[in-house]
């Protein structure tokens, strides 16, 4: 038999915490008692309250404000994936595998992504992607301003799935990824590339042709993740 671990105070108070939050007792945007209050409602020291919050708050549930008290968050898909980001950084920075394999799950999911936005266009996102394709052409030279708009292309498509939690990962993905190929969307030469492919894509969409869209999407990451890795041998050559 294991033996059974004794669980710090906090993670009780925490656990208190959490359900209260969970059954609506403090539903989102409503304050939290004072740290007076709950030590009283609850029984416990300062430390362990304020560990529970600091917790709760690392977690995304509530937002801490010098002065103010603690103000219960909705927990909302972006939320949760703000939450991580900083974390998932650190880890594409240094995993080896961590941005194959995460470039490899942007594949899979923006190609399905493009057929999902296809079946789904409405008048407004079609006017709203073309605005997007324009603003990537008149970005050009621009390299931060080419950047956003690349992400601004892919994040619409990801809002047409009508999937909240799957355009929220979709754009989380693209933020991470944005941090390690900002210096290749505008490589001389690939600028044009990267429009005429957001174009394909748009025009699939546009004509209800799923399929091509899905393919355009496939076509359009590949080489993306073609260039990336192009550029980081050179990068590692030249730095012998």
């Amino acid at each position: 038999m294991e033996p059974v671990h004794k669980r710090k105070l906090y993670q009780e108070v925490l656990d208190r915490l959490i359900a209260a939050i969970s059954t609506s007792e403090f539903p989102p945007g409503s304050q939290l008692p004072s740290e007076r209050e709950l030590m009283n409602m609850i029984g416990v020291g300062r430390p362990s309250i304020r560990e529970a919050m600091l917790t709760l708050q690392q977690m995304g549930l509530i937002k801490i404000s010098h002065g103010e008290r603690a103000r219960v968050i909705n927990p909302t898909p972006e939320v949760i994936i703000n939450q991580i980001s900083a974390a998932m950084i650190m880890l594409l920075a240094t995993s080896s595998r961590g941005l194959d394999e995460l470039k490899e799950a942007r594949l899979w999911l923006e190609t399905s992504l493009a057929s999902m936005a296809t079946r789904n266009a409405t008048a407004k996102d079609l006017e709203a992607l073309a605005a997007s394709v324009r603003e990537l052409q008149e970005a050009r030279g621009d390299q931060a301003r080419f950047v956003a708009a690349d992400m601004g292309f892919h994040g619409i498509i990801a809002d047409m799935s009508g999937n909240s939690m799957v355009a929220a990962v979709t754009k989380g993905m693209l933020e991470w990824l944005s941090r390690f190929k900002r210096e290749l969307v505008s490589v001389r030469g690939k600028e044009r590339l990267t429009i005429e492919e957001h174009e394909k894509i748009y025009k699939a969409i546009a004509a209800g042709d799923a399929e091509a869209a899905s393919q355009a999407m496939r076509d359009h990451i590949t080489r993306s993740n073609k260039l990336y890795w192009q550029n980081n041998e050179v990068a590692r050559v030249d730095s012998v």
